[in-house]
């Protein structure tokens, strides 16, 4: 007979000749000396004001010891859970919504949970139930800069749904995380009138939504504060080339020249920088040109824009958690998270 493995214990039947038997978790209390029930709340994440921290951690490095995985298929039917959450985005190809998928599906990762992701073909429109039965097929919802009566189709289900960058007075989500929006264009127009501008152009996104009619709010507001301050606004599809247009047309108007282009996304503010150089502008010294959101583009144009950043990804994180919350019982939190001014070279005082 084959001794055990030297300082270990004889490996135990397993499903095949040869291998060890899967660690149960009755494996790792007896290892940790504990009860199965506190195993349970350690590694269900529900040990908090139950079991110490120190306990905790011995649980946890017993289990990682002994190689122990949770079943997640018993766990799965026990809870009558699919540990999977849908998140509805407008568009798919846009970097902002990937970094919130990759905040969702991290948060998400660690508790064993899977999230799909789900452009709505409508963009901010209503969005579809893509499941015969959603409510067989997730446990929640996740819906970043999407109006809630867009998501009828999916609220019907009663399953519970947490909304990112959206309206925070409306009723239909059990929670909502947001980015401060006022206080990021308050900063980009402080900015602005601290260098001395006063004739303002808002490139302003056609899509209505909550996060860019916060935006016009706050930048009117800023303007209407300052003495002898003017602010115009020119819509624009979220699209470089009709934002070239749109900035031209704004540049090529009556009346005196603006001096700084205000844009509702680092999208609109390229378009804005290619308006400038078609027209023979110079960016700062002829005009100043602002985006919002910081992404991989404020940096690609010529000169790198100033932005507002805002974290994505963060934004994702916490609304993975807020709807973890909520399926574990707990009260979930409203967050609203800071922003950050990123100033580079497409800004400076305006020309004498």
């Amino acid at each position: 007979m084959a001794e055990p493995p030297p300082g270990g214990h004889r490996p135990g039947p397993g499903p095949f000749p040869g291998t060890a038997a899967r660690p149960t978790s009755r494996d790792v209390a007896r290892a940790a000396g504990v009860s199965q029930a506190t195993v349970s709340l350690v590694l269900g994440d529900k040990w908090p004001g139950r079991v110490s921290e120190r306990t905790a951690g011995h649980v946890r490095d017993t289990a990682r010891e002994l190689g122990y995985r949770p079943n997640l298929a018993a766990r799965n039917l026990r809870l009558g859970r699919t540990r999977t959450a849908l998140l509805v985005v407008p568009a798919l190809p846009h970097e902002f919504f990937a970094r919130v998928y990759t905040g969702a599906a991290t948060v998400a990762a660690a508790h064993s949970f899977g999230v799909v992701i789900y452009p709505s073909p409508e963009g901010i429109g209503p969005a579809k139930d893509p499941f015969a039965n959603a409510q067989a097929a997730l446990d929640g919802v996740i819906a970043s800069s999407i109006p809630a009566d867009a998501l009828a189709a999916l609220r019907g289900t009663d399953l519970p749904l947490v909304m990112l960058d959206s309206d925070p007075d409306e009723s239909g989500a059990a929670a909502h995380v947001n980015f401060d929006i006022a206080g990021a264009m308050r900063m980009i127009t402080d900015h602005l009138l601290g260098l001395g501008h006063r004739r303002l152009v808002h490139l302003a996104s056609a899509v209505t939504s909550w996060t860019f009619a916060e935006r016009a709010d706050a930048l009117a507001r800023s303007v209407r504060d300052t003495p002898g301050a003017l602010v115009r606004t020119v819509t624009s599809p979220l699209e470089v080339h009709e934002a070239r247009r749109a900035a031209e047309h704004a540049l090529s108007g009556p009346g005196p020249r603006p001096t700084a282009l205000v844009c509702d996304s680092d999208i609109l503010a390229a378009g804005a920088v290619k308006a400038a150089r078609k027209l023979g502008l110079r960016v700062p010294a002829d005009l100043s040109v602002t985006g919002f959101d910081d992404l991989a583009l404020a940096t690609a144009v010529e000169p790198e824009l100033t932005t507002v950043r805002l974290p994505a990804e963060q934004v994702g994180e916490q609304g993975m958690a807020a709807l973890l919350a909520i399926l574990d019982g707990r009260a979930p939190r409203n967050t609203v998270l800071p922003v950050t001014l990123v100033e580079r070279g497409s800004t400076a005082p305006p020309p004498h």
